[in-house]
């Protein structure tokens, strides 16, 4: 390992780093060691044994002045956090709304039935929220989108599940088969 000390008129430094007065024991007990010849402690707990290069500047005769932080562009790497859920840019306002949805649904709903409510997010940043019997097929979802967004019939588009993220290209299973119950489902545009 490299390290540059440089002796100022107020204290020391190593390498660029902050001041350290010659007056505090323990940089004192640094000075002395260097003087010796010997590897201060600090620095070998630093490198772990390996071996240290010492390199010595002598500023007496100038006061320490805080050295400008270069800038150093990011050189490493990023990695994408989050899942392919769209952002959603509008939700219903109140519970009342959502009702509203539930109740002008062109689902028909088998009450003697096992029910579920699944919660659709639409590509559009819109969500649905939809009382279902068990027995419906994932096509129903497809059906149910189309007739309360018109504009999506011409759109090609995928179900997504959110947790694990899965698509759901068999239709023809029931939301008990696919084990999409109680849950949110994305819509995703191809």
């Amino acid at each position: 390992v490299q390290i540059l000390l440089k002796l100022w008129r107020n204290g020391f430094s190593l390498d660029d780093g902050e001041l350290r007065s010659y007056s505090d024991p323990t940089n004192a007990q640094f000075l002395e060691s260097v003087k010796r010849g010997e590897i201060p402690l600090e620095l070998q707990r630093l490198v772990h044994g390996g071996q240290v290069n010492l390199d010595m500047e002598d500023h007496q005769e100038q006061e320490y002045v805080k050295p400008r932080l270069r800038f150093k562009a990011f050189s490493g790497e990023g990695q994408k956090l989050g899942s392919l859920t769209p952002e959603i840019v509008s939700t219903p306002s109140s519970p009342e709304e959502e009702e509203k949805s539930i109740l002008n649904a062109p689902v028909l709903i088998d009450d003697s039935m096992p029910a579920t409510k699944i919660q659709i997010r639409l590509a559009d940043g819109s969500r649905l929220i939809q009382r279902f019997n068990q027995t419906h097929r994932i096509k129903h979802i497809r059906d149910f989108i189309i007739q309360s967004r018109p504009a999506f019939a011409t759109t090609d588009f995928v179900l997504v599940t959110t947790f694990p993220n899965k698509e759901l290209t068999d239709e023809s299973l029931t939301l008990q088969e696919a084990d999409i119950l109680n849950t949110v489902i994305l819509q995703q545009l191809k």
